[in-house]
């Protein structure tokens, strides 16, 4: 009899309630904090224990509506998008494109995986982008069936590459940087031995997703989409060429507007905005029907519900952990054991419950807060640079974005492919298994080179 992996929301759920049990069992405690750029910083050595306030049952139901209001910004702005996306399709403007691009490329499913992959990680490596991928997955699903790949061949051109892109991050706002200056290194130093890593990482990750996608693509196996069976992709109209522009001018706008160059500060309900004003834009070059318009923006909207609930969902076990202040007893416990070994296992050590870690707290910014302050003292103890020790978090989560449940932006991209997470943890547990392998050899190597 073959198992059946039950839904995701059904996976979540079950993790909830595992959540509010840890709460139970674990001892309540926290460490101390002072407030930095308006962020928490725990202050290491400060871990106490307090009085425990066991959660009643039913918060195991209240908390989800919580964790809703929680994650709104991210919620609502992929509803939006869905709805612009499903604008823009109408015009025609997306089917045209493909249509040019499989006359270029359709013998050629390689040069989508490396070009999409390369596109994403640098992205991520630099600007910190995660979020803002999600209004192109829908295109990319559709592009790969047309090559005669899967949804779950997007996925992981999209998924993987995000996550070399954090993992490695050169120069990533929100990640390294961050714990560079929790640890007090200087920002963007180290950047040498970050572009080194990224080779080796983008290799691994490239040929896991091609020997998938390339086996899909020999059996002729194309993902059921609207446009299936023979379909005649039309013609590329001036019309379509201006919405096309406008299009890339909004995505330059956005990345402009979260940058730390622009200085705006933009974020997911400024990134919301451009997309709707987007779709008015497109709905009136196109010439569309108003009534129409509104019927395919909610059309779009409603085909991501699954998404926005799966996003409540996740948000909803960290909560509990939080409620039941049990969060840093995790931390706190698990950062005991790097204390008695040597530089090089601390290193690895580090690397491990940074992975772990994320689990708990997906929010790479959240995790420097949380953990740098007790990472960089415990590598000056056992003779691990600081340096060596923010390597080991940005690569914990990095990665760890890529399978763990509690992400809110695998999360919706899933939804949206519509892909159950038991399927896609089959896919991507192996690569996972690599990068920690190749991730502690670059840890040692790291403390042999005394990396600073």
């Amino acid at each position: 009899m073959k198992l059946k992996v039950p839904h995701t929301l059904v996976l979540l759920f079950f993790m909830m309630v595992l959540g509010l049990i840890l709460t139970y069992i674990l001892p309540s405690g926290t460490f101390e904090t002072v407030e930095e750029h308006h962020r928490e910083k725990v202050v290491a050595g400060t871990y106490h224990t307090v009085e425990k306030e066991y959660l009643e049952p039913w918060e195991l139901l209240t908390v989800l509506p919580r964790a809703f209001a929680d994650s709104q910004a991210i919620i609502f702005f992929i509803f939006i998008i869905g709805g612009a996306l499903s604008v823009i399709k109408s015009t025609g403007v997306i089917d045209a494109v493909l249509g040019k691009l499989l006359n270029r490329f359709g013998s050629k499913p390689q040069v989508l995986i490396f070009a999409g992959m390369f596109i994403f990680a640098v992205g991520s490596s630099t600007l910190g982008m995660a979020e803002e991928y999600l209004p192109f997955i829908s295109v990319l699903i559709v592009l790969c069936a047309a090559l005669k790949l899967d949804t779950l061949s997007a996925v992981g051109i999209m998924v993987v590459g995000y996550g070399i892109g954090y993992g490695t991050a050169t120069i990533n706002p929100f990640t390294v940087l961050i714990a560079q200056d929790i640890a007090e290194v200087r920002p963007t130093s180290g950047l040498w031995y970050r572009l080194v890593l990224l080779l080796p990482f983008f290799l691994v990750g490239f040929f896991h997703v091609k020997k998938y996608a390339m086996n899909v693509w020999k059996q002729s196996i194309a993902v059921e989409v609207e446009e299936k069976e023979v379909y005649q992709y039309p013609e590329l109209t001036k019309t379509h060429i201006l919405i096309l522009i406008i299009t890339f001018f909004a995505i330059a706008l956005i990345v402009f507007g979260i940058s730390e160059l622009s200085g705006w500060g933009w974020y997911l309900i400024e990134l919301g905005a451009v997309f709707f004003g987007l779709t008015i834009v497109v709905a009136i070059i196109g010439r569309l029907n108003i009534n129409e318009v509104a019927i395919k923006f909610a059309e779009g909207a409603t085909e991501l519900t699954t998404t926005a609930l799966l996003i409540g969902f996740a948000r909803s076990i960290a909560l509990i952990l939080e409620d039941g202040l049990v969060l840093h007893t995790i931390v706190h416990y698990l950062s005991i054991p790097l204390q008695q070994t040597g530089p090089h296992i601390a290193s690895v050590g580090m690397y491990l419950i940074q992975s772990m870690l994320n689990f708990f707290i997906p929010s790479g910014s959240g995790q420097a807060y949380v953990t740098m302050p007790l990472m960089a003292p415990i590598g000056d103890l056992t003779g691990v640079t600081r340096q060596t020790s923010v390597l080991a978090y940005q690569m914990g989560d990095g990665f760890m974005n890529m399978i763990v449940p509690t992400n809110a932006v695998l999360m919706g991209i899933l939804g949206i492919a519509k892909i159950p997470y038991g399927k896609w943890f089959k896919f991507v547990f192996p690569l996972i298994l690599k990068f920690i392998a190749i991730g502690s050899i670059a840890l040692i190597v790291a403390v042999f080179i005394e990396y600073n």
